[in-house]
């Protein structure tokens, strides 16, 4: 194709596309940094193939570190800068007494579903979404299985409604939003976006160990080798937490 003949295009950003814009940005201004630990699985590995029904990694590593969470109330915990609080006051520590997981899971999208539009679709074909379990230390592997299924195959608009009614909301009030349910000291900020996450793409034979979050930790993991060791990478905010105790966390789990 000659110079004369290129033609570049244009397409303004979708709701979904700008949301996830939004929570980056409010990522960077977290200070994060990684901790990892190989581990060796193989043992784990074979009896989660025999298990009926499958269990994913997924649920093993959240429960696992839902466990780990139980005598560590830093994992559990999030910073609330002076801002949200009043202008005289210092940032504090908020603590949930239980854990919510907050699981990073692509879907492909519908052309026809809400707020999407073909063209979109054919530019951007895979969409992110976040599901929040609770209490996942003291749920049953297979009930925690049945739940990251649900939200990975039921309609979006039955499991991940209020991501749906984000995306439409105007983006300077979705930013405000965003950063109140980032940092208030309250029961519905752990229960909206979880006391700490979970991404990877150990499914898809890659790994992402610098993926964006603004929660305290977020767990990664890569795939296992042939010796059945996978790289594990616990992110954490360097505003509460060192690399001892990240170090200690990972070698509990």
């Amino acid at each position: 194709m000659s110079d004369a003949t290129m033609r570049i295009t244009t397409r303004r950003l979708d709701g979904q596309r700008r949301l996830v814009s939004d929570i980056v940005r409010l990522s960077n201004r977290v200070p994060i940094f990684p901790v990892d630990r190989i581990m060796a699985l193989s043992e784990v590995e074979a009896v989660r193939r025999a298990a009926l029904p499958r269990i994913g990694w997924s649920a093993v590593f959240m429960k696992a570190y839902a466990i780990v969470a139980r005598d560590r109330p830093a994992l559990r915990s999030w910073y609330v800068p002076w801002r949200i609080l009043t202008p005289w006051r210092r940032p504090r520590w908020a603590t949930s007494p239980v854990s919510v997981a907050s699981l990073a899971i692509s879907r492909p999208r519908d052309p026809n579903g809400p707020h999407a539009d073909p063209a979109d679709v054919a530019l951007d074909p895979e969409a992110l979404w976040w599901a929040r379990l609770r209490e996942p230390d003291n749920r049953p592997l297979t009930e925690l299985q049945a739940a990251i299924h649900r939200h990975a195959t039921a309609p979006v608009e039955e499991v991940f409604a209020r991501q749906l009614e984000l995306v439409g909301v105007p983006g300077p009030l979705r930013r405000l939003i965003l950063r109140w349910n980032a940092h208030a000291p309250s029961v519905k900020r752990a229960l909206r976006v979880g006391t700490f996450s979970l991404s990877t793409l150990a499914g898809e034979g890659a790994a992402n160990r610098m993926h964006p979050t603004f929660l305290t930790t977020s767990l990664t993991w890569t795939p296992l080798d042939e010796r059945g060791r996978t790289t594990v990478t616990l992110l954490a905010d360097h505003r509460l937490l060192d690399g001892v105790p990240v170090a200690r966390a990972l070698s509990a789990l």
